[in-house]
């Protein structure tokens, strides 16, 4: 089950101030590979199919430049570049050429609180796709804090035809492919990004990743554990410029047979925010960290 307008979260570009540690960061520790390269821009793939996940861009600032999706078709384009304006979105650019690696055609717009998307057909896919142990597959969702997220909520659904999956108390879980979310919004008094979360082929790839990072002097700033929502495994980490970035694995799969939960449904007990209640709790580090990468504006 996918959304008629948006098939797949292809993934995301961030700007970030030193292009080269970020670069040795993301390859050596966070295990991403390089696929291209231009003079102020990375791009990184992980193990699936997307040609890239990770744009890394040289700017004077932490920030991100765009959330990027792929569509299933040209049609899509053109009903995105209708759908978009009449719900109260801008688009900026196309249908056109994509000008950066990986190719395709795309269309450019902001949400109506001004965050830039990319919805992309036809860019290169990658065919050597198998699974390695301890390596990223793709980014499977971008969690944002928003100020207004019942607008937020209803531009994903009626310009871009996402579902809701589940609301708890502070959020709202979006769906536009099989994973149970592909877009999180925060309740917050800020527009940030929240964090970026990368599935791993399973819980001994998040422990081992979380091992890695730990060594490399980047520990768990949260987890590790498994959530409500999506029922799947986390931990999180800092990584350089403050973006917050999760190892996650056994994300649920769901289709229009699943029953969208409420904030009834997800109560823990006191104390506890997660199903096993084991791990560290979010850090103050971690908290902060999650209002501060704003996103730039188109």
């Amino acid at each position: 089950m996918t959304s008629s307008l948006v098939s797949a979260l292809r993934g995301i570009a961030i700007g970030v101030p030193d292009l080269a540690l970020a670069e040795t960061f993301y390859t050596e520790t966070w295990h991403l590979s390089v696929v291209a390269r231009t003079d102020d821009a990375v791009y990184l793939r992980g193990t699936g199919a997307a040609h890239h996940i990770l744009a890394l861009h040289r700017s004077d600032r932490a920030d991100v430049r765009s959330v990027d999706f792929n569509v299933p078709s040209l049609d899509a384009l053109s009903m995105l570049a209708e759908t978009i304006p009449a719900n109260g979105g801008t688009v900026i650019d196309g249908p056109a050429p994509v000008t950066e690696p990986g190719g395709g055609t795309q269309l450019v717009a902001q949400d109506p609180q001004g965050r830039v998307l990319r919805f992309i057909f036809g860019d290169m896919r990658w065919t050597d796709t198998a699974e390695r142990a301890d390596a990223p597959i793709k980014i499977t969702h971008v969690v944002m804090n928003r100020e207004k997220v019942a607008v937020a909520q209803n531009f994903l659904e009626d310009a871009l035809g996402f579902k809701l999956s589940d609301r708890t108390r502070i959020m709202a879980f979006l769906r536009c492919g099989t994973d149970h979310h592909s877009i999180a919004l925060a309740d917050a008094t800020e527009t940030s990004l929240n964090h970026i979360a990368f599935v791993m082929p399973d819980l001994d790839s998040v422990m081992r990743g979380g091992g890695r990072m730990n060594d490399a002097g980047y520990p768990i700033e949260w987890g590790v554990g498994r959530h409500g929502p999506g029922n799947n495994v986390f931990a999180y980490f800092l990584g350089p410029f403050d973006f917050v970035i999760e190892y996650t694995a056994e994300v649920q799969q769901v289709d229009d047979t699943y029953r969208t939960g409420g904030p009834d449904d997800w109560k823990w007990p006191p104390g506890r925010i997660d199903q096993w209640g084991v791990g560290k709790s979010p850090s103050p580090r971690l908290k902060e960290a999650q209002k501060t990468i704003r996103f730039r504006h188109g």
